[in-house]
């Protein structure tokens, strides 16, 4: 059996940016140029996909559809856990046709063995996957993101399908859309996260949550460059660009950063982890963590 990290990706001869449904979104730089930041966000792609095959991942790869330019971020397209996967909802028009596409592509995923069970929201609830629902293998538990995208009473569903808790964070801020774009629990027990990003009452969740001396708070610098929206796997963290700030802070802790030029998938406001869906993650992990 493969025990690599088992990733999606989609291929990203679809994606443009040619609306805004969040802050970051520039359509007008993008048709400004539009072949050379095509061709810049081919490269950026097969960067990521490089770095993620380097840290020893696998990654399936989904076909673009031409119209679904933000298909290029399966984080969004659902939640995964031991093997079930629970397909989103979009808030926005702009992107609920990527629903039957990545729905689709979970039961051939199914048919092949690569998950095992395919569950829909209740109708009533908006949900944007993982990108919403950040598992935190060390402390057992996903960090749910709300009030921007996605719904409150969406963190239910997700503990009676996974049998997992849950813990709420607020979002407090359109720039911050997703829970993904600033928190990121890493291997070691730190998080990653920006502070100004969250209501107070959620900023004193993860206070209770957190100890002092695992909390990294990213700066503005370095929330911007979208690198707290990174794929971790192990001592690996894999970003956009980063600040030499951040770089000093992870270093310190022993993380080895694995850069990539992300900026055409900025310009929509997403990066390394938006266009990536774990499928591996397992409960049992945390189990076994925590009888260590």
């Amino acid at each position: 059996m493969d025990r690599r990290p088992l990733f999606l990706m989609t291929e990203p001869a679809g994606f443009e940016v040619s609306y805004q449904i969040n802050p970051w979104m520039k359509p007008d730089a993008w048709r400004s140029d539009p072949d050379a930041y095509r061709a810049r966000a081919e490269a950026a792609s097969s960067a990521l996909k490089r770095a993620l095959l380097a840290a020893g991942a696998q990654v399936e790869t989904l076909e673009a559809v031409r119209g679904l330019p933000d298909l290029v971020f399966p984080a969004n397209a659902a939640v995964v856990l031991d093997g079930r996967v629970l397909v989103a909802r979009f808030r926005h028009p702009e992107r609920q046709g990527e629903e039957a596409v990545f729905r689709s592509a979970f039961l051939q995923l199914k048919r092949r063995g690569l998950v095992r069970e395919v569950i829909d929201l209740p109708e009533h609830l908006f949900h944007e996957g993982a990108g919403d629902a950040i598992w935190d293998a060390g402390r057992g538990l996903f960090w749910g993101g709300y009030g921007q995208r996605s719904s409150h009473g969406a963190a239910g569903v997700i503990r009676d399908a996974f049998g997992q808790e849950v813990v709420p964070l607020e979002l407090a801020s359109p720039r911050f859309y997703h829970l993904d774009t600033c928190f990121c629990p890493l291997a070691g027990g730190e998080v990653l996260y920006y502070p100004p990003a969250f209501t107070e009452a959620s900023l004193e969740t993860i206070r209770a949550r957190v100890a002092p001396e695992q909390r990294l708070e990213a700066s503005d610098a370095e929330a911007a460059a979208f690198c707290v929206n990174a794929v971790n796997l192990d001592r690996k963290v894999i970003m956009a660009r980063a600040p030499d700030s951040l770089r000093t802070t992870l270093g310190e802790r022993g993380y080895d950063l694995v850069e990539v030029d992300l900026d055409p998938f900025i310009l929509s406001g997403g990066a390394a982890y938006c266009m990536t869906l774990r499928l591996d993650r397992s409960s049992r992990a945390a189990t076994a963590l925590a009888a260590e």
